[in-house]
């Protein structure tokens, strides 16, 4: 019986002081876990040393610019971005506005104060969206939304096309009157004009991703009858064809509430267009890169380029191997379709050939 005893005590003494080792041992990773986690979460953001005190931002800054004056890594602008509930529209930075960095319990912060040297008219009492720097040179893409659009085989196959302009002929220009068939059901009056351009296929897999129609002009409807409409061209980029195709005109621009960040989920794609028709591209270039909404890209997304590593032979080894691949440069994404987005590259380091590689920065 004693020696049962004592080896219930034994036995509860060492579940005890296990119990206790186990507890001190989570609660230290615990701890450190935490530190860890805190420390990645600040040094992940990296100050430019010579840096102003205070920016005030001027017309024609973007977010990218004002970002790269305070930041290494201007797609971090959220990571130190504080908005400032008490003004109006917060997210939104004007020219006036003054940007300053300041530290809270340790941690960086961009603060801004609303500028109070706006003059405004006794009838405007408010700062316009319209007035708000943008995340991107506006200027260098403004021309591409309104010429660039990304269509498919069945939309662009089931839309009226051109028959021809008066007196059978078969070349139409501006103020010109033509003739379209098609399904004018919809009873719209004004259609963009289009030519059929180049497939947008995925480089890595060979998908279709999409077809790029090319702006040719505007057109307004004058009358129809059955299934043939009589419409004058209001707008014409160049010769109205035959064949060429009429669709609904969208609405597209420029988002003014989107920031450089990273993305949300992994990215791995490559860049698959250049558009101009070139084949390699340079800062303030717009591409084409083969993700889209599909893949949980958004406007702002920032991603790092890179120059996939050369196959070179080891005379050592007596084989062949890849080396590293070279990070490059940088793009923003700002329009997203399905499959597919347009970027702006923001940064090259070198010169940016189709294929290139996209990861997350």
């Amino acid at each position: 019986m004693k020696k049962f005893g004592l080896s219930r005590v034994l036995l509860a003494a060492v579940l005890f002081t296990s119990f206790v080792t186990t507890l001190s041992f989570s609660n230290e990773s615990f701890s450190n876990e935490s530190a860890s986690n805190q420390s990645s979460s600040t040094q992940s953001v990296v100050i430019n040393q010579d840096l102003p005190n205070s920016y005030t931002v001027v017309r024609g800054d973007t977010l990218w610019d004002i970002s790269a004056v305070f930041l290494q890594d201007p797609w971090m602008w959220p990571e130190i971005w504080h908005a400032n509930q008490q003004i109006d529209n917060p997210h939104l930075i004007y020219p006036g506005d003054v940007i300053s960095l300041v530290y809270i319990n340790g941690v960086p912060q961009l603060k801004i104060v609303r500028s109070r040297e706006v003059k405004l008219s006794p009838e405007i009492r408010s700062l316009d969206h319209d007035e708000a720097i943008s995340a991107l040179p506006l200027n260098v893409i403004s021309t591409f939304l309104s010429k660039t659009r990304v269509t498919d085989d069945a939309t662009l196959n089931g839309a009226p096309y051109v028959l021809g302009g008066a007196e059978r002929r078969i070349l139409v220009g501006m103020s010109d009157d033509f003739y379209a068939r098609g399904d004018f059901a919809a009873n719209r009056l004004n259609y963009g004009i289009y030519r059929r351009g180049e497939p947008y296929i995925d480089p890595q897999s060979g998908e279709l991703l999409g077809i790029r129609a090319i702006d040719i002009g505007a057109a307004r409807v004058k009358a129809l009858k059955e299934d043939v409409a009589t419409l004058n061209a209001s707008r014409a980029e160049g010769e109205i064809r035959v064949k060429d195709r009429l669709l609904v005109a969208e609405e597209r621009t420029l988002a003014s509430t989107f920031y450089p960040r990273a993305p949300e989920t992994e990215i791995n794609g490559a860049v698959m267009n250049v558009e101009e028709g070139v084949r390699n591209a340079g800062a303030l270039d717009v591409v084409a890169i083969n993700r889209g909404d599909r893949d949980g890209l958004q406007s702002g997304d920032t991603l790092a380029i890179f120059k996939r590593g050369e196959l070179v032979k080891d005379r050592v080894a007596s084989e062949r191997i890849r080396l590293p691949d070279e990070r490059i440069g940088l793009l923003m994404v700002f329009d997203t379709y399905e499959k597919m987005s347009f970027a702006l590259v923001m940064e090259a380091d070198r010169q940016i050939d189709l294929g290139d590689l996209l990861r997350n920065p």
